[in-house]
């Protein structure tokens, strides 16, 4: 049988825990770049891909703090769309989908980078940091599937009582 597209509210709907998810992802990263020795940084990734897509266009990119915030911004923006996935589609098992596509963006992050020009070195320097970007990607995606269940839990609890949910 054949689903019918989601409708667009939902799809709004869906942002708030790929927000989440991708802000929970952004902290952890910020956090453990500060305190370990030898920590994922997908900032310096992220960084050198920003300022080569820049380049690209013909500008100049930002440089220091500057380019470090726009490139957290974007992190944040991509992360949570993609994380967003995990709360669009059947409401069954949020946790198992957000696991998988967490597992897939970190292993991601662990493979593509030097394949994309983006070196290697921050993503996979040890293989310590390479477990970790992929710990972490898949927190995010729990995290997003967390809220992903107190959206669909808050929703139910609106209903009135004896209806079914609709969409």
């Amino acid at each position: 049988m054949i689903e019918p597209p989601v409708p667009p509210r939902l799809v709004f709907r869906a942002l708030g825990p790929g927000l989440v998810g991708a802000t929970a992802l952004t902290l952890v990263h910020e956090g453990a770049r500060r305190v370990l020795k030898h920590p994922p940084r997908m900032d310096v990734l992220g960084m050198r891909a920003l300022a080569k897509g820049v380049r690209f266009f013909g500008f100049e990119p930002a440089k220091g703090r500057q380019l470090h915030r726009q490139t957290l911004a974007g992190d944040i923006l991509s992360n949570g769309l993609f994380f967003s996935l995990v709360a669009v589609g059947r409401p069954k098992r949020p946790y198992l989908r957000g696991a998988v596509l967490g597992l897939l963006a970190g292993l991601g992050a662990v493979v593509l980078p030097p394949h994309l020009g983006l070196g290697k070195a921050p993503s996979r320097a040890r293989p310590s940091t390479a477990w970790l970007t992929v710990a972490w990607y898949t927190l995010g995606g729990l995290a997003a599937a967390r809220a992903t269940k107190r959206l669909l839990a808050r929703r139910e609890a609106a209903l009135p009582l004896g209806r079914a949910p609709q969409g």
